[in-house]
């Protein structure tokens, strides 16, 4: 299905913002139990439901993706910035996905009960072995200092496209009204490039 708006759809929208908060929620979580043995239990069940949470939503966001194509980049982007705007998005996408998948492995090798809610459990997806716990375990926490380095720097960008450039990028994924700036730009200079043709004392001003 084809998405020829200036938007990410609505769907698009939600899935993001959730994923936004949860993500965030977790990596909080995870950097507390890590620091402090107060509640750890407690934290470690709501890390471990979260995690869970995210790697189903990570699926159906993917599975969203490929329905609702995004919107493209600003124009005034230049070529390398999009690809590392698009290796950024794979990159974060794939530990989505492995970050609760590595840490699915690692309690099954230590045969950890992995309970989600009540009585509701996952299976376990490895055999018995406390030395895959422990590369798996080394292995989480490293993807968790990246994933949270690459959230910085999305954010990082996002908030320098909003407020220094002025493109309309955070415009993408709100639906919300947007005067001067945002994506409708790229279509705005689209109709004056059709209007001059016909009649150059059309032009507008962007700013």
């Amino acid at each position: 299905m084809n998405n020829t708006t200036v938007r990410f759809a609505t769907s698009s929208q939600w899935l993001h913002w959730i994923m936004a908060v949860l993500i965030l929620l977790m990596l909080f979580v995870g950097v507390i139990m890590v620091t402090s043995m107060t509640n750890y239990y407690w934290l470690f069940g709501l890390h471990r439901s979260v995690g869970t949470l995210v790697l189903f939503l990570a699926l159906l966001r993917l599975a969203n993706r490929l329905w609702f194509p995004p919107p493209k980049l600003p124009s005034e982007m230049p070529r390398w910035e999009r690809r590392v705007a698009a290796l950024s998005e794979y990159s974060m996408y794939a530990l989505m996905i492995v970050m609760p998948l590595v840490g699915w492995g690692m309690l099954s090798a230590a045969r950890y009960p992995i309970v989600i809610f009540g009585s509701i459990s996952l299976p376990f997806i490895l055999p018995h072995d406390l030395k895959w716990y422990s590369v798996l375990h080394a292995s989480h926490t490293v993807l968790a200092y990246v994933f949270f380095a690459m959230v910085l720097a999305h954010f990082g960008a996002v908030m320098l496209h909003t407020i220094v450039y002025r493109d309309g990028l955070l415009f993408r994924m709100l639906s919300l009204p947007v005067r001067g700036v945002g994506p409708l730009k790229a279509i705005d200079l689209k109709a004056d490039s059709a209007i001059l043709e016909n009649d150059p004392s059309q032009k507008v001003n962007h700013v």
